[in-house]
């Protein structure tokens, strides 16, 4: 497993886990991540992430993107 903040853009992922309080993997599942889920890495400028998850595509901060485990 490996942080999606490690993934390169155009890739495609299958999400193993997710990490941090309660509240942060509450507020990622609403956006759509979820275990055994697929995410798609769109792009990456400065660390920072654009995702396609279920259809829609979502910008995550360093932070967050390394709490989701590939």
């Amino acid at each position: 497993m490996m942080p999606l903040t490690m993934a390169k853009a155009g890739e495609s992922f299958i999400i193993r886990s997710i990490s941090g309080r309660d509240e942060v993997r509450r507020h990622l599942a609403e956006l759509g991540f979820a275990a055994d889920g697929n995410v798609t890495v769109v792009n990456k400028i400065a660390g920072n992430l654009i995702v396609e998850v279920r259809n829609s595509r979502i910008a995550l901060d360093r932070t967050m993107a390394n709490r989701i485990m590939i």
